[in-house]
């Protein structure tokens, strides 16, 4: 018996409630709020940028301690072709956190109410959004859609907003990350050209005889379609159980991770297989793993052999090495896109338009 069905057997007793889906869960609990249909709304499309648009920038997350990244984070945003507004609590510190949740929470909903705002760029990451979650309005959002772009722990912003209204938001660079000619390059085709790019690490021998950087690695071969889901794997993991935490059935499900020991890595893999979300993928597409290290202790897992014990078994098509992560380069993704992969070539592509 498949494990979904197994679970749904046995009825829904608390004990179980790390393992429901996100409609169940709002049966449990209907003073929550929630989608009221209980089902994963509709896509919807934010509408595209041209520039001198406004953008938006919020600090959902953790603060910033020094005054420079925040003029960085403007001149970013300007040098792209936009004009700047900051949030009203950007710079506010409460803890490590950019302002109490109250604050954070009031910004991101004061920009997608914002008629002069048609984007927003989260300041940075860190941890902290999953704790505004419940503070979101998410009728604003719905009634008002605009681009959305960060990654790491605003993973739970977009987990939320697609369960929640079903708006299309982008994985991408922070405004105050570095933004090489290859990020602005990317952000110019998706935002202002609305391309449908294709994903592909692009390499170069240089002198070497062989490729040997920014390699990809096929754990199994094959193409499939599907909607493109997913993030950070430490706050992707944390949401599961959550009406926030998506039914990945039929999606290509892409994760990336920074900073954690490799058996911290493979107790959060092991989660989202207990919980479900991998059994009924289409794809799968790992990004980097930066600084994640073994450990102490006698040896570990490889991170390789980590994403082969749960994936390979699957029989989906999947790779890892994508450009997705805690990495200077990295892609802009849609999050809801619908993207066909081929594993062995180590490339996604964007079938329909993501934009109104």
């Amino acid at each position: 018996m498949k494990k979904r069905a197994f679970l749904k057997s046995l009825g829904g007793g608390i004990l179980l409630s790390p393992f429901l889906s996100g409609s169940t869960a709002a049966a449990l609990f209907p003073d929550r709020p929630r989608n009221p249909s209980g089902l994963q709304p509709e896509t919807v499309l934010p509408p595209g940028l041209k520039k001198g648009d406004t953008i938006g920038i919020i600090s959902p997350s953790a603060t910033l301690f020094e005054e420079m990244p925040f003029q960085l984070a403007r001149e970013v945003v300007q040098a792209l072709g936009f004009k700047v507004k900051m949030g009203q609590h950007v710079g506010n510190r409460y803890g490590h956190l950019a302002g109490t949740d109250q604050e954070r929470a009031k910004d991101l909903n004061a920009m997608f109410a914002d008629p002069t705002v048609r984007g927003i760029i989260c300041l940075r990451g860190g941890s902290g959004a999953a704790r505004i979650l419940d503070l979101i309005d998410y009728d604003v959002i719905k009634n008002n859609p605009k681009v959305f772009m960060g990654y790491s722990d605003i993973t739970a912003l977009h987990m939320a907003i697609y369960t929640q209204t079903g708006l299309i938001t982008f994985h991408g660079p922070m405004a105050s990350s570095t933004w090489p000619d290859y990020n602005a390059s990317q952000f110019r085709t998706l935002f202002l050209e609305r391309a449908l790019p294709v994903w592909k690490n692009p390499q170069s021998k240089g002198d070497d005889l062989i490729v040997r950087y920014n390699r990809i690695r096929t754990i199994s071969g094959g193409e499939s379609a599907g909607e493109l889901l997913g993030g950070n794997l430490s706050v992707l993991s944390g949401l599961a159980g959550s009406r926030y935490f998506p039914d990945f059935t039929g999606k290509i499900m892409f994760l990336e991770e920074v900073g954690e020991k490799l058996y911290r890595v493979d107790r959060m893999m092991s989660q989202l297989q207990l919980c479900g979300a991998l059994e009924q993928l289409e794809g799968f597409i790992f990004g980097h793993c930066t600084e994640c290290n073994p450990g102490e202790g006698y040896g570990a897992l490889t991170l390789d052999e980590i994403l082969d014990h749960y994936i390979k078994p699957l029989g989906i098509p999947a790779y890892s090495g994508a450009m997705i992560g805690h990495i200077s380069r990295q892609f802009i993704l849609p999050v809801g896109g619908r993207v066909r992969m081929d594993a062995a070539e180590g490339s996604f592509s964007l079938l329909q338009p993501v934009f109104k």
